[in-house]
């Protein structure tokens, strides 16, 4: 591994791990109850880190790096890498996924139990690639769930996972820690205007949700 290899290894596990911390700060994360990956590319293979099993992410240190092969096959760190492996590599395979981030987020998970898709409430549903699935519940850790999963995010950069909490990837750490934030937003508002008695949320239509893609493609600065 070269010297510059090293470095960038280095700074994606910093980065990770700030990205770990703030799923807590900001009320995503319970314990440990989540994980985080990012790949790294390099001369000998790409090297996916990810947070380690059962470990808070306040103790973690950048002699804490745990990264393993698209093949699962661990060759950085002596911790063992999150029990959520399967799903994190099933991304990274079939995506162009550099990082995902995975929670427990209360509502998100409110919502995986209630529906089999979130219901259109807003337009950022149009940010993760049109109305939010819910995969079909299997056990942690679990290939059946990393299948299932997968099949959810057909077309699509973020799931629900049924009984169990939310899942989405994006091109950098900041933009998939963006739309686990966005999509938590989302089924608390849908909770939330659900819960009046009486009354029923208003929809959006499939039609207006593209309208919303299209117009989303231009949306931000050039540079």
């Amino acid at each position: 591994m070269t010297e510059t290899e090293q470095e960038a290894i280095s700074r994606a596990w910093s980065d990770l791990v700030a990205t770990a911390r703030r799923t807590v700060t900001d009320g995503l994360v319970v314990g440990t109850s989540g994980n985080v990956s990012v790949r790294v590319r390099g001369g000998a293979g790409d090297l996916v880190l990810v947070t380690p099993s059962g470990v808070h992410y306040d103790r973690l240190t950048a002699a804490d790096a745990v990264g393993v092969r698209l093949d699962g096959r661990q060759v950085l760190g002596e911790l063992t890498p999150t029990s959520e492996l399967p799903m994190h590599l099933a991304i990274h395979r079939t995506t162009d996924a550099v990082a995902v981030v995975h929670t427990h987020a209360v509502h998100a998970t409110a919502v995986s139990t209630l529906v089999d898709e979130l219901p259109l409430i807003h337009y950022m549903a149009a940010a993760l690639g049109g109305p939010v699935r819910v995969a079909p519940y299997a056990l942690y850790g679990t290939d059946e769930l990393a299948a299932n999963m997968l099949r959810a995010l057909e077309d699509r950069t973020g799931c629900l996972l049924r009984n169990h909490g939310a899942v989405t990837y994006g091109t950098s750490l900041d933009q998939a820690f963006d739309r686990t934030a966005q999509l938590e937003w989302m089924c608390r508002l849908w909770l939330a205007a659900g819960s009046v008695p009486g009354r029923a949320p208003t929809l959006l239509s499939e039609p207006q949700l593209d309208e919303v893609a299209e117009k989303l493609r231009g949306y931000g600065q050039s540079r």
